[in-house]
């Protein structure tokens, strides 16, 4: 018995030759776009992002500006930025800590910063108003409440994370 070889014809070398290539072109377009659907599974994030803001001792029960800087990393940019907030102790003890980012179109908010509205976080862009507790008063510009930063207390010393943004009143 004589064993007969399959010999592939030009037709099939034709086919499976582009057929690779174009399996491997398709790979190729398609391996960056599936690494960015699971980089974000795949990067480690740091739990927490605290920062220490300022002894507790120190806070009234007026609103006051605190200013303190993060580092950012926005790809293989690192730079330092300098986030505020408003802190204060209210009637029970409790602290508040307030961004200052206005919710209208994200000015900065002073706290007493018009001689009209005392004991109000102003907004100077387009005369925006907070309570105290930094809810937006009606018929004002600002859409919802002022953001509230996470916080935790150590040792005596407020720790802010990120704000975190309220529902509108």
């Amino acid at each position: 018995m004589s064993e007969k070889k399959k010999q592939v014809s030009r037709r099939q070398f034709l086919n499976y030759t582009l057929t690779g290539v174009g399996g491997f072109m398709a790979a190729g377009m398609l391996a960056p776009m599936v690494r960015f659907a699971i980089d974000p599974v795949l990067q480690t994030r740091e739990r927490g992002g605290f920062s220490a803001v300022v002894d507790v001792d120190e806070l009234t029960n007026e609103p006051q500006r605190f200013d303190w800087q993060i580092d950012q990393v926005d790809a293989w940019y690192e730079s330092k930025v300098t986030r505020s907030a408003w802190v204060y102790k209210k009637e029970d003890g409790t602290i508040m800590a307030l961004s200052p980012i206005c919710t209208h179109l994200g000015c900065v908010v002073s706290w007493q910063g018009n001689d009209d509205y005392p004991d109000q976080f102003y907004c100077p862009c387009h005369g925006g108003r907070y309570t105290k507790e930094g809810v937006n008063i009606p018929n004002t510009p600002p859409p919802a409440p002022l953001a509230l930063y996470e916080q935790k207390e150590e040792e005596g010393t407020l720790f802010l994370g990120k704000a975190i943004p309220r529902e509108g009143a």
